[in-house]
């Protein structure tokens, strides 16, 4: 069995959208958890009963537990960003290794199994770096709307967000915005927006895992 595109699935690479035929994509947040930020995003999904993917950072976790554990008891994914948030491309691979290490033992203490998925901070990646996110068996995750920057501070209008992000939206799109490490207020202003519409549009909002397994298979 292969890929229709194993270019996109393979764990040599980071993948930003899944080939599929059905209507979802992944809502993905960065660097949390988070007191304010995260707890509005848990509210934002709940109402519309889906499902979205916190690609958290160790240390956050450490100071946020609580935030961390009400997260996984919604049924949402955490997905593995780290224990520091390093360019691990700038570490040896022995230090790359303990970061990610101990971002998967605080997820693991929050849900009792080891994270499935690997986001590497600023997507800065090198063959070792993406060897080694394979060797825990991590999927490495990108995105489709890097252009649309939430992450700067300050932030970019909610509405520069969402004009940045709507082009990108297609089948298994994975899309990238941040929960942490700072002021989200306009995050938080441009995903109601989206998944307002996309849910009027008919797509599904599912964990990175859950987009995954819709990914098509040939012989």
């Amino acid at each position: 069995m292969k890929y229709r595109n194993h270019g996109v699935m393979a764990k040599g690479s980071l993948v930003h959208r899944v080939p599929t035929q059905e209507k979802a994509v992944a809502f993905t947040f960065d660097d949390g958890p988070h007191p304010v930020f995260t707890e509005q995003v848990l509210e934002i999904f709940q109402k519309i009963n889906g499902r979205a993917t916190f690609c958290m950072i160790g240390q956050e976790i450490d100071k946020f537990g609580d935030i961390a554990a009400k997260v996984h008891a919604a049924g949402h994914e955490m997905v593995n960003h780290t224990y520091s948030h390093p360019d691990l491309t700038q570490l040896t691979v022995e230090e790359a290794r303990a970061e990610i290490l101990l971002g998967d033992e605080r997820i693991r203490r929050v849900t009792g199994k080891p994270a499935s998925n690997f986001r590497p901070p600023f997507f800065a990646v090198n063959e070792a770096i993406l060897s080694l996110a394979a060797e825990f068996g991590y999927h490495s995750i990108g995105c489709v709307n890097g252009e649309a920057k939430d992450w700067e501070q300050p932030q970019p209008g909610a509405d520069f967000i969402v004009e940045h992000t709507r082009p990108t939206v297609a089948n298994g799109s994975i899309l990238l915005f941040h929960d942490g490490y700072g002021d989200r207020a306009q995050t938080i202003k441009a995903v109601q927006v989206l998944v307002q519409e996309l849910a009027a549009e008919g797509y599904r909002f599912v964990t990175v895992n859950e987009l995954l397994a819709l990914a098509e298979y040939h012989e």
